[in-house]
């Protein structure tokens, strides 16, 4: 006879069981609406978290609240914004990538009507100065007025920039701080290779190639930049002794890493002789520090590439910090009748910026605080246009930009753990600019300091966890490398649905509205303003997600229906082409 198995220690079953309905198990399986709603304004794209905005009309009175995207650029704040976003930059890398013709045109030729305002500014400016050599003061103040006003019309007539600038007051010839301009030397440290340097041409597209069979091609690159080693490091990026891992130097060259790039960019130029243009990421590797991914207009050899990369330096010239005078426990003090931060024991104050920067200019044989280089792994190959490979690329470049820099690689196990620990144990240590409160702990006063700063607790991003010392931005595009700004190329894709839906655009029949670029035609009819989610007119955040997704829906069946009789269309002109083609054969 067989005892029977006491409740809960039966074996488990092979098949989990179904479970009973009406149970509470029966209920949790059920999927959520408001998840469901969610997911389905994601499938849309419809913001989940919109900005409700009031919209007043001027001349009715009639008020109405627009649901207006909030326009994140990470997932984890709302995933249909940021891969909006995400396809908007490819669209802007797309667009500039294989250029043919330089993006941005050259000025126009000045009017009569504007040359005259910089004739009269200048009949001004030997005025004023005339009146400064008789020290006839009074005149001076009426001509810097005359001067104020003239520069305003030439503004309003089309001019950019100013003519020259502005000048200062008698009272203001000092500054409150006054100093002079630190000049470094710009001679080429002796570790670092020459660089041939070449006159910089104004054009920004690559060479073009012909073939054996005449045909010609323009192809583009695409390039990854590195840091050095720290020290060896596992597949899953950990360091083989966690030790003797260089952290400090890891901290310092992620923090001065954009500096780094601009540099390379900078020498690039001048070594290839012609205005290289760019579009890349920055993100971290798998050992957490950062690195770049570049596509590149135009082909470049690549011995030249590493050559630039292992040639390119970035010198920090800052006080020393080689020894840590303060902890978090033993800080210094400030003091308000002395302005300054003093020792908590010795109430003396501690060195100012000015004056650390001072020793380093006496110091005949200073050295930097620290250097950055690239490391020896420089990837760079050619893509060609209208390829599938170019199109992997440009995903590839923007795979990670709607992620934090902490989130690229998730920490799995307890040795990527305390990899990521000590790395952000360093940053938060780091100096990140000439202001950071972090100088405190090194006995210097960090510039312009005053009472509210916490040493070891700076805002600045590179020091939080999320960053891993990357602070700026993330996405590095050129000044010219479609000619357009991200706004411009929103206002593009505006564009180009309105015109295939067949929507007017002119203000005339649109009751003259503020159109997307921030211009009116005549004037401002409707007055925005922010809207408080506790406002009796703004409705529940489910109510407002079901309307824009039923809007959404509408819109893109529409769009989905002008794109089919698009395609229509130009499939019966080309088969009314191929007719009218056969049909003049067969006449002849």
């Amino acid at each position: 006879m067989t005892a029977p198995t006491l409740p809960g220690l039966a074996p488990a079953a092979p098949n989990p069981v179904a479970p009973r309905p009406g149970s509470r198990a029966a209920r949790m399986a059920l999927p959520r609406s408001v998840d469901v709603l969610k997911e389905i304004a994601a499938e849309y794209g419809v913001c989940v978290r919109p900005l409700a905005m009031r919209r007043t009309d001027l001349d009715t009175g009639l008020t109405e609240v627009i649901d207006l995207p909030c326009g994140a650029t990470r997932e984890d704040k709302c995933a249909p914004c940021a891969k909006k976003n995400r396809r908007l930059r490819q669209a802007q890398i797309r667009e500039g990538w294989h250029r043919d013709d330089e993006p941005l045109p050259g000025p126009e030729t000045a009017t009569e009507a504007q040359k005259s305002l910089i004739l009269f500014r200048a009949h001004l400016e030997f005025s004023r100065d005339e009146a400064v050599r008789a020290a006839q003061w009074d005149q001076v103040t009426d001509l810097d007025e005359a001067i104020r006003e003239v520069e305003e019309a030439i503004a309003a007539e089309g001019l950019r920039g100013r003519v020259g600038p502005p000048h200062a007051g008698v009272d203001e010839d000092q500054d409150e701080e006054p100093g002079r301009r630190r000049k470094r030397s710009t001679r080429r440290r002796q570790d670092a290779p020459e660089l041939p340097r070449r006159k910089v041409e104004r054009r920004t597209v690559g060479k073009t190639y012909t073939g054996r069979d005449g045909s010609t091609f323009r192809p583009s690159m695409w390039l990854t930049l590195t840091l050095d080693s720290y020290g060896p490091v596992r597949p899953d990026g950990t360091p083989l002794n966690l030790d003797r891992y260089d952290y400090r130097r890891a901290a310092w060259d992620a923090v001065h890493f954009p500096r780094l790039l601009d540099r390379f960019w900078q020498n690039l130029r001048r070594c290839e002789g012609w205005n290289v243009q760019y579009a890349g990421c920055v993100e971290p590797q798998r050992r957490l520090a950062p690195h770049a991914h570049f596509a590149i207009r135009g082909t470049i050899p690549r011995d030249v590439l590493r050559t630039v990369a292992a040639a390119t330096y970035h010198q920090v010239w800052w006080p020393a910090v080689n020894v840590q005078r303060y902890t978090l426990d033993r800080l210094p003090v400030w003091d308000d009748q002395a302005a300054a931060w003093i020792d908590p024991d010795t109430r003396e104050p501690l060195t100012t910026w000015t004056e650390a920067l001072d020793a380093i200019d006496d110091d005949l044989g200073a050295e930097p605080v620290h250097v950055v280089r690239f490391g020896a792994q420089v990837d760079a190959r050619g893509v060609m246009p209208g390829t599938e490979d170019a199109e992997r690329t440009i995903r590839y470049v923007t795979k990670y930009i709607t992620k934090h820099t902490g989130d690229v690689h998730k920490a799995t196990t307890e040795r990527q753990r305390k990899h990521l620990d000590r790395l952000w144990q360093q940053l938060q240590l780091t100096p990140c600019t000439e202001r950071c409160a972090n100088w405190l702990l090194y006995g210097v006063q960090p510039k312009k300091a005053h009472a509210k700063l916490k040493p070891g607790r700076c805002k600045g991003k590179v020091h939080q966890r999320d960053t891993l010392g990357i602070g700026g931005r993330r996405i590095l595009i050129s000044r010219d490398w479609s000619g357009k700004t991200l706004a411009d190329h929103k206002h593009d894709v505006r564009a180009w649905v309105r015109a295939l839906l067949g929507a007017t655009t002119d203000s005339a029949t649109a009751g003259q509205l503020v159109d997307d670029q921030g211009a009116t035609a005549e004037r401002i009819r409707h007055a925005w303003e922010v809207a408080r989610p506790d406002d009796p007119d703004v409705g529940p955040l489910a109510h407002r997600l079901m309307r824009s997704i039923s809007e959404r829906a509408r819109w893109r069946s529409e769009l989905l229906a002008a794109k089919d009789r698009a395609a229509q269309g130009s499939t019966d002109l080309s088969a009314t082409q191929h007719s009218a083609q056969h049909d003049g054969e067969g006449t002849q």
